[in-house]
């Protein structure tokens, strides 16, 4: 898919090489992300990498897993560019550019279509920044770090638009970037070190030599006939070799993942991207990786790390229809995953005018069981579950059923998206109530108990306990959904007796937040105190006078007391998902890495079977599952990637 800058014509927004200002137009909510419902096994193994220089036509690196590997100077971060030079484009290319304004300023101008109008979407703090270079000019100004946190950073990855968008756009469109704080070592008040960096994917490289947007935005882009202009623009600059798909068309702005000493930026449309963040806090994009050629399509933005298991790739067909499966949770023996009522309807976008991602109340929600031990999808088993759409899992585990008799329970906590008809267009009418759903796996019996009134989403808990029985969870509360204006913390325990929220930090008025995340008192995933027993960490965003602060609050006080804020140089605009490294984790990437570089655009038979692929991946997405037996890393395409922490990836 592909929409190419303009030398011509009058655009809704100028097509020109720089960034984004400040917009003052109201805020509009984004919608769900649709993935691709993949899942698939991958062994993983440690393998070093690097990353070379890439061009226009080539595609981001691979990371190198073949028997040809070719050694490649060390890699070093890229400066900001501050005068790029752009290429002019080929005649084929003019001629799209003009189609493509054609589609934007006069089929499907972004003014018809409010909730997708750049204007709106990218006011206040969601407008892009820049590049921004490691500097350390981020000082104490309340309490100090606590010295467990001291040498690690936190990193956060958020849409952030690399040009204007010349169309509609939608939060989920943006490319990724990543803003990593790095604290002082030993912690205290010493000054942190602020790092914010785009991910090299293959759209970002080709669309900064272009110097404006060349791919359509696919969570906007596909709408009524314009959709279909659209795609058929895309096929044409395939065709005709202006991109490659087979180098991505992801955004990788969704989340991380960190495991065998190698990070990863993730977004469900593509492969993940390796990083390196560097001692003095500089990120980087190692490449895209395939994971020794077993993944294809694209990857979970929510992986599950499984201490002890994995297995072989299920095929799954007793899907009655592609729905959209953002999250899955695991247990000690299974994994469970969510068949809801928001769903793929590409034909209403031809027949319709509408979008290919809808909802349909018509459908009873699913919760699907899968053995971990399973080799086929005969051992699936499905549960109805009336109004449950959850498109995050905070956790679940297994119980024995109640006398200890039958086959026991599986227990899932998550949030469950009420008046899901508005998750689309209207996030901000979204209310998600924090449920328990037990499930018996004797009887088949479902029950769910709420554990809050609030409106609660982006749930964490300790790493160390995925997949097994916990008792404590945090959760941002949303005033409204995507802005996170404070943090609950619930206890299960409580469940059936009430409200289970027992402590709250209330940001203040005009302050926003993200997802909170739940750093362990040691630092890493095997704390060695009580479960509760750490810090929530999070950026903070005052839209009274645009400063921007990285927050620790005590996860233990009644009131989630603040214990040290940090000033930041410059703005981070609000994001998604993010995790925390610690200083052994840090230290634990590999100090050199290894490249492949990437391969040239392919041959027109080639081009054509991508171009095919890539409607495919639209219109007929599939399912598979995967399950898990020995210690070795599992990856659910797009769903989840599940690993044992005793490996190390091996990455392509």
């Amino acid at each position: 898919m592909a929409a190419s800058f303009s030398t011509s014509g009058t655009h809704f927004f100028p097509a020109t090489g720089r960034r984004w200002g400040t917009v003052i137009s109201p805020v509009k909510n984004p919608l769900p992300r649709p993935p691709l419902l993949v899942i698939s096994a991958v062994q993983a193994q440690e393998k070093p990498q690097q990353r070379p220089a890439v061009t226009k036509d080539q595609q981001p690196p691979n990371v190198e897993s073949s028997s040809s590997r070719q050694a490649l100077p060390s890699l070093q971060a890229q400066p900001r560019r501050s005068q790029p030079s752009y290429q002019e484009p080929s005649v084929a290319a003019a001629f799209c550019n003009a189609l493509d304004d054609l589609i934007n300023n006069f089929i499907d101008p972004p003014l018809f279509r409010p909730s997708v109008d750049p204007r709106h979407v990218l006011s206040d703090n969601w407008s892009p920044v820049e590049d921004l270079p490691p500097t350390t000019n981020c000082p104490v100004i309340r309490g100090a770090i606590p010295a467990c946190l001291g040498g690690g950073a936190y990193i956060r990855n958020g849409p952030n638009p690399q040009h204007l968008p010349r169309g509609p756009h939608h939060l989920f469109d943006g490319d990724g970037m990543l803003h990593s704080l790095l604290l002082p070592r030993g912690g205290g008040t010493a000054p942190a070190t602020l790092c914010s960096r785009y991910v090299h994917t293959y759209k970002y490289l080709l669309e900064r030599d272009a110097g404006a947007p060349v791919l359509p935005n696919v969570f906007s882009g596909f709408h009524g006939p314009a959709g279909i202009a659209r795609g058929a623009v895309a096929a044409a600059r395939i065709l005709t070799g202006q991109m490659n798909p087979a180098g991505g068309v992801g955004l990788a702005n969704t989340s991380l993942a960190f495991f065998g000493g190698r990070l990863y930026a993730l977004g469900e449309s593509d492969l993940p991207y390796a990083i390196r963040l560097s001692g003095d806090g500089d990120i980087t994009t190692l490449g895209r990786c395939d994971f020794k050629g077993r993944v294809s399509m694209g990857m979970t933005a929510h992986p599950k790390k499984d201490p002890a298991t994995v297995g072989e790739d299920v095929p799954v067909f007793s899907m009655n229809q592609p729905s959209m499966l953002h999250d899955f949770a695991i247990t000690e023996r299974f994994a469970v995953f969510p068949d809801i009522q928001i769903v793929m309807k590409p034909m209403d976008m031809v027949a319709g005018g509408g979008s290919p991602v809808g909802s349909d109340r018509g459908k009873i929600p699913r919760l699907g069981v899968l053995p971990k031990y399973a080799r086929s999808e005969a051992g699936m088993r499905w549960f109805e579950v009336p109004g449950f759409n959850i498109m995050h899992a905070v956790n679940a585990w297994e119980e024995e059923s109640p006398g200890g008799d039958g086959d026991g329970e599986i227990v899932l906590v998550a949030p469950n998206v009420l008046s899901v008809e508005h998750a689309l267009d209207r996030m901000e009418l979204v209310h998600s109530s924090v449920e328990m759903v037990r499930i018996d796996l004797g009887s088949g019996a479902v029950s769910r108990t709420p554990l809050s009134a609030e409106n609660l989403d982006f749930g964490v808990i300790h790493p160390g306990y995925v997949g097994r029985k916990n008792r404590f969870a945090y959760l941002g509360a949303g005033n409204p959904m995507p802005k996170i204006s404070g943090v609950r913390k619930l206890d299960f325990s409580l469940c059936g007796r009430g409200d289970c929220v027992v402590a709250t930090r209330d940001f203040g008025p005009g302050c926003f937040g993200g997802e909170p995340f739940f750093v362990p008192a040691g630092g890493d995933a095997a704390g060695g105190g009580e479960e509760d027993e750490g810090y929530i960490v999070s950026y903070l965003h005052d839209e009274g006078n645009g400063e921007s602060k990285f927050i620790v609050m005590d996860s233990r006080s009644p009131e989630l007391d603040v214990v040290a804020e940090v000033l930041l140089p410059s703005r981070v605009p609000y994001g998604f998902h993010g995790l925390f490294l610690s200083a052994a984790d840090i230290r634990s990437q590999p100090e050199k890495e290894e490249m492949a570089m990437a391969k040239s655009l392919p041959s027109l038979p080639a081009i054509f079977k991508c171009a095919v692929a890539t409607l495919l991946l639209f219109f007929a997405p599939s399912i598979s599952a995967g399950s898990q037996s020995s210690p070795r890393p599992i990856s659910v395409i797009p769903l989840s990637l599940s690993i044992s922490p005793r490996q190390s990836p091996t990455t392509n």
